[in-house]
């Protein structure tokens, strides 16, 4: 087997956050290119057509002009993202413009590295080439079965499961200097489809791992909906809880209608905290709606919040711990107002 055996999230060389909050520049930018999905995984709520439906949010591919607008608003920035992820709640490859949101993004140097993450259904060499051509650094691809049945089964579609394996070797010979890591919840595996997919998929990737569903959409019950306990976490490490939520001080989420959210798990649109069609990347990052969300997460009022105080993320997902630091940010984050 090739791949390293390897999950997605690095825990290695981290930036302690104590130490660098408040950012003058995000380190990572969510940019979702398409709001719907091809699937209707069970764990997910984009696999809830009528839950979508009750939330009232627009569904469709990221207008390409507005996407030009949201990279040249990231040149205002002091210095370049660390990552900017084409994705956040659908496909990013139904849109159709995908290879041409890496180019312009790298074209403009505007993040040090652009991956995505998808559910590797729509791979085909033609697809996935303008990507690999314009530098596309990584592509997560989460794995929904192991053969047509399971996919049916978990993601809701039919899936051709010789040709998805086959698509995928294809991407393997074709990519370049792109990593590809596939990784596959493992709560209804059995020990002999564990080996099954490191047998099929080893040669393919780059990092391969098998990790847990996680509770992390809120107010989405995943354990429920799945009938599993969850009581441990998405690497099988001890469930625990941070108080303050990290990714709010490193990171920011593009809708696909432009909208921005303060997390990449409000699919609902909960949280939001501007509007790119009206206002500038910058000027939301140094906002007072975001500003207001990570005062109320340092003062330890997570909970009152009807969505963040209930997100799995904090529990299931190592999250960065900066709780022992919160007081001190606090008076940092204030005085950088001031």
């Amino acid at each position: 087997m090739r791949a390293q055996i390897k999950p997605r999230i690095n825990q290695e060389g981290r930036t302690n956050l104590e130490e660098v909050i408040p950012l003058s520049t995000p380190f990572v930018l969510f940019v979702d290119p398409a709001s719907a999905c091809n699937f209707r995984c069970k764990f997910c709520p984009n696999g809830d057509a009528k839950l979508i439906r009750e939330t009232g949010r627009w569904q469709g591919n990221m207008d390409f002009n507005l996407y030009k607008k949201i990279i040249n608003d990231l040149k205002e920035f002091n210095e370049p993202l660390k990552v900017l992820r084409l994705y956040k709640d659908g496909e990013p490859f139904l849109n159709k413009n995908f290879g041409d949101m890496v180019r312009y993004a790298k074209e403009c140097g505007v993040a040090q590295s652009i991956d995505t993450t998808t559910n590797g259904s729509l791979l085909d060499p033609e697809t996935v080439k303008p990507a690999l051509d314009a530098g596309l650094d990584r592509i997560n691809i989460s794995l929904d079965g192991l053969s047509d049945e399971q996919f049916l089964e978990f993601a809701g579609v039919k899936v051709d499961f010789e040709k998805f394996v086959n698509n995928i070797r294809k991407l393997y010979e074709m990519k370049g200097n792109c990593e590809i890591l596939i990784k596959i919840a493992g709560d209804f595996l059995s020990d002999e489809d564990k080996a099954k997919f490191y047998r099929i998929f080893g040669d393919y990737a780059d990092r391969i791992f098998i990790e847990n569903v996680a509770p992390c959409w809120p107010e989405f019950d995943v354990a429920n909906r799945l009938g599993v306990s969850m009581d441990k976490g998405i690497y099988d490490q001890p469930v625990g809880e941070v108080m303050t939520c990290p990714y709010i001080f490193y990171s920011l989420s593009v809708n696909s209608d432009g909208t921005v959210s303060l997390c990449f798990l409000d699919w609902a649109r909960k949280l939001i905290v501007g509007d790119l069609r009206t206002e500038s990347l910058k000027k939301i990052w140094n906002g007072d709606r975001l500003f207001r969300y990570q005062v109320e997460h340092l003062e330890g009022k997570r909970k009152n919040d009807p969505v963040c105080g209930v997100c799995g993320q904090l529990t299931h997902c190592l999250p960065d711990n900066i709780d022992p630091y919160a007081s001190k940010l606090l008076k940092k984050l204030r005085a950088a107002r001031t």
